[in-house]
């Protein structure tokens, strides 16, 4: 008995095989346009139905990119990502430095291993809104209340999948210091924790809480998210000296590119 075949079968895997071998030799590199469905399959002599095959299992295996009945190309690698715990000790021990050396101590881009100058884009959107009720919830707040919305978007390089976070402190709060309002302000130095010190907030500790679900088709399009990969979505709910709630932030990670490392540091018996 023949044992069967694991992945793409005969002509879709001639297929398969073919496209590999371009772009491991580079002469299909990240970011380039695949042939249509009809090229591929008279190139190789298959039928259309075999070549969408070989394109769809590349797509699964994260090797192209592309939505059905559009353009594909070959899939433009997202850096992985490492997302510690110990940051936000980081984070608030550069609070109370010297700007220049806050606008060294970025931890998301250690995180990344790239350098804000390196993105394609860096990006913040600010505006002012009534609060979703789950947010009001988050930062115990009446039904109603404004907060001020900044949603952040990164790509690392020119159609290379999104990675984007969505914070929330509430108005009353950030409008206690008016270039806390500026988007054009952004990247600032320091982060959250630095602006919520210049209204007279300290951080007592952040909870992460972390959940999971697929993501939604315009996150499979946006992050570039290869088929049956789930998404880890991580709320962040930062909580004042005083006990209050000032900062929710949304972080969704798809699975294939982040690693979250916890760290408990335990106390000692001597």
């Amino acid at each position: 008995m023949t044992k069967p075949m694991t992945g793409p079968a005969g002509g879709a895997r001639k297929v398969v095989v073919a496209l590999l071998a371009q772009i491991e030799s580079g002469s299909l590199r990240p970011g380039d346009q695949i042939p249509t469905i009809a090229a591929l399959a008279e190139e190789h002599g298959v039928n259309k139905n075999t070549a969408s095959k070989a394109v769809v299992s590349l797509k699964a295996a994260g090797v192209l990119s592309g939505l059905a009945g559009g353009n594909t190309w070959v899939r433009i690698p997202p850096p992985h990502q490492r997302r510690q715990n110990t940051r936000y000790h980081s984070e608030k021990g550069a609070v109370r430095l010297p700007e220049s050396e806050r606008s060294d101590a970025g931890v998301s881009e250690a995180g990344s291993g790239i350098a804000l100058q390196d993105l394609h884009e860096d990006s913040a959107e600010y505006a002012v809104i009534e609060a979703p009720p789950e947010i009001c919830d988050a930062l115990e707040l009446p039904a109603g209340t404004r907060v001020l919305r900044r949603t952040y978007t990164r790509r690392h390089a020119q159609n290379a999948g999104a990675s984007r976070s969505i914070s929330y402190i509430p108005y009353d709060l950030a409008s206690g210091n008016p270039d806390l309002l500026d988007p054009t302000r952004e990247p600032w130095p320091g982060g959250t924790m630095h602006q919520l010190y210049t209204v007279g907030v300290e951080l007592d500790r952040i909870v992460d809480h972390v959940t999971s679900s697929m993501p939604t088709p315009e996150e499979v399009l946006d992050f570039d998210i290869p088929p049956g990969v789930p998404v880890l979505r991580i709320r962040k709910i930062s909580h004042s000296t005083e006990g209050r709630p000032v900062e929710v932030t949304d972080i969704p990670f798809p699975a294939d590119r982040i690693e979250l490392i916890y760290t408990t540091q335990l106390e000692r018996w001597n």
